[in-house]
């Protein structure tokens, strides 16, 4: 028996993974966001400098030693790169993680107890979702303490409405379904019906909206550090590696300060786009797929 499932299984995955690849732009997207991380967190052994080390002249211009150029006041903007790629990852995989934690228990639990357990917390999660999203990060930035581990929190806990609608309207379905009515008629307790019938077979929904997730917080997270409520120096993020383009003459004269951080941004953000839309055909057997 054990043997058939994990022929089962494999035989999933395996489908999955042929579903996944038809998707060029996807596997190509999968190559450069495990190039861009790998660099991030090999950080420590492949950065030419210190993250906060001065090394050159103030605005110094790309050449041979510095790469990417320097900062306003000489760090090596290559390093500072390498190190802000690492937040900006932490901070999206981080507050994804926690968004997804309280998203699927909250849908769990309104889903599979229905009745005023539901009511209470849909309406809540409606009153969250009524607030515009960037004014209610604005507000909480604002509030709190700007620093890593305060945006990396407030960006999980503002985040997971979306997942918790999501689930519950997967547990809604599968509550129906016979193998779950099968549990419940056996007896089975309700934490293992949640955890071990329900849940799995809602695992492919949740990774798939977690991809989008992880793009919005490192958005977020850079817009924050931007504005100075993120991020805050010395440590170096993406977000307040692009806070120095407020001014003009960087904007025009001094392009090395903000295209690179820029240009990662970008690329990270779209290539978790193309693989979150890659998973989501992948994991769905009634979506046709084909080479993009």
């Amino acid at each position: 028996m054990a043997k058939q499932i994990n022929i089962q299984s494999e035989k999933y995955l395996q489908t999955i993974w042929r579903r996944f690849r038809r998707h060029r732009l996807a596997l190509i997207s999968s190559i450069v966001f495990s190039v861009i991380a790998a660099a991030a967190l090999l950080a420590p052994l492949i950065a030419p400098y210190g993250p906060n080390e001065i090394v050159g002249v103030f605005s110094g211009e790309p050449s041979s030693k510095f790469l990417l150029g320097t900062d306003q006041i000489g760090r090596d903007v290559l390093s500072r790169l390498l190190y802000a790629t690492r937040v900006s990852l932490l901070v999206g995989i981080l507050a994804t993680a926690i968004s997804t934690i309280v998203g699927v228990i909250l849908g769990l639990v309104s889903g599979y107890f229905g009745g005023v357990v539901d009511m209470a917390i849909m309406r809540f999660t409606d009153m969250v979702m009524s607030f515009p999203y960037i004014l209610l990060v604005l507000v909480a930035a604002s509030i709190f303490k700007p620093g890593l581990w305060n945006i990396i929190l407030i960006l999980g806990f503002v985040d997971w409405p979306g997942i918790a609608r999501l689930v519950r309207g997967n547990v809604l379905s599968l509550r129906e379904t016979n193998f779950v009515k099968g549990s419940i008629v056996a007896g089975m307790p309700k934490r293992h019906i949640l955890l071990s019938e329900i849940l799995p077979n809602t695992i492919a929904p949740i990774l798939v909206y977690a991809t989008s997730v992880v793009a919005i917080s490192m958005l977020d997270e850079a817009a924050l550090s931007f504005l100075g409520m993120g991020v805050q120096p010395p440590t170096a993020s993406l977000g307040n590696m692009l806070n120095g383009a407020q001014s003009l003459t960087v904007l025009t004269s001094k392009p090395w300060l903000w295209i690179p951080a820029g240009s990662l941004i970008v690329t990270l953000v779209i290539s978790i786009s193309f693989i979150g839309d890659a998973l989501r055909d992948a994991v769905d057997p009634t979506t046709k797929t084909g080479a993009r």
